[in-house]
């Protein structure tokens, strides 16, 4: 499959020939001030390339020789379009001035349909923050600004730690959520999470990002469930100069941070950033509850009935507050011809931290990410091909750890002993001559890969429909070397293939119907159809919107196959037998239908209402971990295999605690999203969000039991 993937995406670019290119350049202007407006967006029209004016209003970009048209667009005032003759091997120069409506919504964005729209037009409902938002902000950190979107559940859980959300269930182990970065997935390969803090990108590269709400599986694939992240970076020869970023904050924050981005010719450009930032964390110490086992072990002096007990709570041994982070990408952007481009681009990021989990907090100990990406763009077709690695050998969860060490410690131990075994073994026991060293390692490691593959076509049909046309490529290799996966026998490997396919039509001057479909073949799952639909009624002002969409979010490799903690937290890939016979089957993806009814637009000539309300069925809905051994049951195999192999040291009539993944039944969420933007004099703009959420779950359901009845 890698093979021909490869080949498909030569095919596709190395047939193209050289030729010359032009530019154009300018400035954009407030048609009444004359005052430039930094952060405006000029995109080319039907295309998604495009670039943003600098700190004194100017933009170069660089175009394909012969006639195109320009959508300029910005915050506050109206689009338009212009059309200008590039020059081929020259530049021309066009300044636009806009005229202020007061408004938002005049935006141009690509992530609803993959294609450039204006916002007011799009059938979903997003947010962008743009340039200036991010030029304003003084933070290193271009995720705070999220908090500030509407419809999106912002929980910020330290100096790093940041968790969003939208239209659903939050946890710090969230992987619905889609978030991508230059059209290539930014997520771990086993937890399928965000990357978040061990991002490669730095903020001063970030030209805008895109915030969908409601599933996009159609157009995304696989866990583009409740929302959509799309982070664009700025092109070389639209950006060019060096910005140098210095500053220092609260809990001992300093941060540097440079980029550079130049022209080399007609054909070549390229950049580069780089940021090195360390600090302190919040000063908060988890509680750590030693001898909670699940059970009241008669190693412990209990009678060992099953009951759960907890003995006394301690902090977290060995806390390290500090931080730091290295990170940085590069890029080669190369002219093929007068209409395509082929871009060659890598970013690479160290990390050191305290990420939050569901189970307690883990220490992150130098965690690197490296990825290398190659992209063809062109009007009518884009393909890429990337490969993405996450590594680390001594990150540990501190929840575990420091359980492990205070079983030693308090059965008598030395310290340095009970130091050095807290990272792998539990002592069960009342000495060190009686008693039993189990394993319950608190270490990950982690040595995963995934490579990823696209090809997509969009064109019109005569005068009948447009249309995009796709197909993406997906394989994940997961190796914890047996710390926090099932994988002692080797590396997990699991791959997916879809195709999508999106028609729009417009009727009359007002009206559009948008149909998507996608199909998914998944090494695990099988086949899933996911459908979306929408009608759009839009004019001058604004528009409404009626739309349709299915989004699946598919078990992680974590949900299926995990091996915390020596196996009190286990992956549900292969089900479990309990010792009553009753059965807990294997997991399955979880499926959400979207039904929303929207407008945004203007009200007067001042205010920006953009308003929603939705409501989402799901279907098999992923649980958080679980305890399946309830009722004075004990779990006795997973899959075919008895509990007693799959954890050495498992008793054979059972484990008495095995937390896991649960689908369940239905369950109904639905909520509304309010945004009310204002323009006052000089610039200024007050903005109010208002998001109701509430869900429905029939507790006397026995499908709502996750198949523990």
């Amino acid at each position: 499959m890698k093979k021909s993937l490869l080949s498909l995406f030569l095919a596709a670019v190395c047939t193209i020939g050289f030729a010359q290119r032009g530019s154009v350049s300018g400035m954009v202007t407030d048609q009444e001030t004359k005052e430039p407006l930094i952060g405006a967006n000029i995109f080319v029209s039907g295309a998604t390339s495009g670039t943003a004016t600098d700190n004194s209003g100017k933009y170069t970009l660089d175009l394909p020789a012969g006639n195109q048209k320009l959508i300029v667009s910005y915050v506050g005032f109206k689009t338009t379009e212009q059309s200008v003759m590039v020059p081929a091997g020259g530049n021309v120069t066009l300044n636009v001035e806009l005229e202020s409506s007061g408004l938002l919504g005049e935006e141009v964005i690509v992530s609803v349909s993959r294609k450039a729209e204006k916002l007011t037009n799009a059938p979903a409902t997003i947010t962008v923050i743009g340039a200036q938002a991010l030029s304003e902000q003084p933070s290193f950190n271009a995720a705070e600004l999220l908090g500030r979107q509407k419809g999106v559940d912002y929980v910020r859980s330290g100096v790093l730690g940041i968790g969003v959300n939208a239209r659903g269930f939050n946890s710090a182990f969230n992987p619905k959520n889609l978030q991508i970065n230059d059209g290539r997935l930014s997520s771990l390969i086993a937890t399928g999470l965000p990357l978040g803090a061990l991002s490669t990108t730095v903020k001063e590269d970030i030209e805008r990002v895109e915030v969908v709400l409601g599933p996009s599986s159609a157009l995304y694939g696989p866990n583009a469930h409740n929302g959509l992240l799309n982070t664009i970076t700025k092109d070389p020869r639209t950006s060019q100069g060096t910005t140098i970023a210095l500053g220092v904050g609260n809990q001992s924050v300093i941060t540097g941070r440079v980029r550079h981005a130049t022209k080399i010719s007609d054909k070549l450009a390229f950049k580069i950033s780089a940021e090195y930032t360390q600090g302190e964390e919040f000063d908060f110490t988890d509680t750590v509850y030693f001898n909670y086992t699940g059970f009241d072990s008669p190693l412990f002096g209990g009678p060992g009935n099953g009951s759960q007990i907890i003995r006394h709570a301690v902090p977290e041994l060995e806390l390290d507050r500090k931080f730091n982070s290295l990170r940085g990408e590069a890029g080669l952007y190369v002219a093929l011809n007068s209409k395509s481009d082929l871009i060659f681009s890598g970013g690479y990021s160290k990390s050191n931290n305290i990420g939050n989990t569901n189970a307690g907090r883990n220490q992150i100990k130098d965690w690197t990410i490296g990825w290398g990406q190659v992209r063809y763009v062109s009007p009518r077709l884009f393909a890429q091909l990337y490969y993405t690695k996450s590594g680390t050998e001594d990150t540990y969860a501190m929840n575990q750890r420091t359980q492990n060490y205070l079983s030693f410690k308090d059965a008598g131990f030395p310290e340095a002993e009970a130091l050095s075994r807290s990272f792998s073994e539990q002592w069960f026991g009342i000495s060190p001559q009686v008693g039993i060293a189990l394993k319950r390692g608190a270490v990950f490691k982690d040595n995963s890969s995934r490579i990823n593959g696209e090809l997509q076509y969009n064109n019109k049909a005569g005068n009948l429909f447009d249309f995009i046309v796709g197909v993406q490529y997906q394989g994940d290799k997961a190796n914890s070397d047996g710390t926090y996966l099932l994988d002692a026998d080797g590396a997990i490997n699991v791959g997916q293939i879809g195709g999508y396919l999106q028609l729009e039509r417009q009727f009359g001057d007002h009206f559009k119907v948008v149909l998507a479909g996608r199909a998914d073949n998944h090494d695990l799952y099988g086949f899933n159809f996911i459908p979306k639909a929408a009608l759009v009624y839009f004019n001058n002002t604004g528009s409404a919107r009626l739309t349709y969409g299915k989004g699946i979010a598919a078990p992680t490799i974590l949900n299926l196959e995990a091996n915390i903690f020596g196996g009190v937290l286990l992956g549900n890939g292969a089900g479990f037998t309990l010792s009553d016979g009753s059965k807990i089957e294997a997991l399955t993806v979880e499926t959400i239908e979207t039904f929303e009814i929207g407008y945004k637009g203007t009200l007067g000539k001042k205010l920006f209402f953009d308003a929603n309300a939705y409501y989402n069925i799901s279907q098999n809905f992923l649980s958080p971990a679980i305890n399946i051994a309830t009722n004075g049951r004990t779990v006795t195999h997973r899959g075919d295999q008895p509990m007693s192999e799959v954890v050495p040291g498992t008793p054979e009539t059972g484990a008495t605690l095995v937390l896991t993944y649960l689908n369940f039944g239905e369950v109904d969420t639905y909520g509304a999203d309010v945004s009310l933007s204002y323009s006052f004099a000089d610039g200024l703009l007050g903005t109010l969000n208002y998001s109701w959420f509430d869900f429905d779950l029939n507790v006397n359901d026995l499908a709502n039991d996750g198949n523990r009845n």
